[in-house]
């Protein structure tokens, strides 16, 4: 901790706290996670385990890891600060008013940028929501909190235990069944819905209540005005089944996402995400209505 100032807590949990610190050398700004490790070596390790999965995610859709280290019974996650906020918190701020659809797809195509790169690593995120997308004051959107992630055996592998918010976890969850990183795509499926409508897609005045809603898989649909495209788009991701909803992959690489990715992001992105969504996006067959491109500047937005 000495090579840290501590500037303001920004958040609080039930693994510990986050805070804002400087780096005394650099001056540089970082976010903090402070954790409070069990007595129980088993549940220590498994509190390590994030700091070990954060430091192998290296991709500009991703908070990025610069260390990590022990002192006091505390575990600390030293990460890339994200200037800009959480996406729960950019809804809140909204009031009721809408975001315009142009931002809403700059945003998605790099939420699935970042859970496609997670994906492609045998990584279930497992807490995919709108407090764990965090923003930059220059566009950049952040997949964060890698605190209930799990590492499968491989590609083909399911889990069986889960650990996620409520309002985000899929049906297979609430019915006991093993899942895969669809259950990821259902929660991203949540996101996008939040930021069509600023409210959750499943809502209820009892966990029974919100569970049942969940496992039926029904929901009102987006404001009118948003594209046909997009309506489609949130439905595919809330197909009950998990292998009828598309990979992040296939999200990426089909229709208006697809051009977004070629056109809106920036070149540094395209850069690190490599070719294989590229050749994708060239070889897919577009089953879903074309419309036009929003238009970006350069794939940023000022927050």
């Amino acid at each position: 901790m000495d090579d840290y100032t501590v500037l303001r807590m920004i958040g609080e949990g039930s693994f510990g706290r986050a805070l804002l610190v400087q780096h005394e050398s650099s001056n540089q700004m970082f976010a903090m996670k402070e954790i409070r490790l069990p007595k129980s070596f088993s549940n220590t390790q498994n509190s390590r385990k994030e700091a070990v999965l954060l430091a192998k995610m290296k991709h500009p859709n991703i908070v990025a890891f610069k260390e990590s280290f022990e002192a006091e019974g505390h575990l600390y996650i030293v990460m890339e600060y994200c200037d800009g906020g959480d996406l729960m918190q950019k809804i809140k701020q909204q009031k009721g008013k809408l975001f315009p659809e142009d931002m809403i797809l700059n945003w998605f195509t790099q939420m699935c940028l970042g859970v496609n790169h997670i994906h492609k690593k045998r990584v279930l995120h497992r807490d995919i929501k709108s407090k764990n997308i965090f923003l930059t004051q220059n566009g950049k959107v952040k997949l964060g909190d890698f605190g209930s992630a799990r590492l499968l055996s491989s590609q083909m592998a399911f889990a069986c235990t889960y650990v996620g918010t409520p309002y985000y976890v899929p049906p297979e969850i609430w019915e006991n069944l093993p899942y895969n990183n669809k259950s990821d795509i259902w929660s991203l499926g949540c996101i996008l819905y939040e930021l069509c409508t600023l409210r959750h897609p499943f809502q209820a005045n009892s966990w029974k209540n919100l569970i049942l809603k969940v496992c039926q898989g029904s929901i009102s649909p987006l404001p009118s005005h948003y594209s046909y495209e997009l309506q489609f788009l949130v439905k595919q991701m809330f197909k009950r089944n998990p292998s009828h909803r598309p990979s992040a992959t296939t999200l990426l690489s089909q229709g208006v996402i697809a051009r977004l990715v070629q056109k809106c992001l920036p070149p540094e992105i395209i850069m690190e995400y490599g070719e294989e969504v590229l050749e994708e996006i060239k070889n897919s067959k577009h089953n879903t209505p074309r419309k036009k491109t929003p238009p970006c500047t350069s794939g940023r937005i000022r927050l």
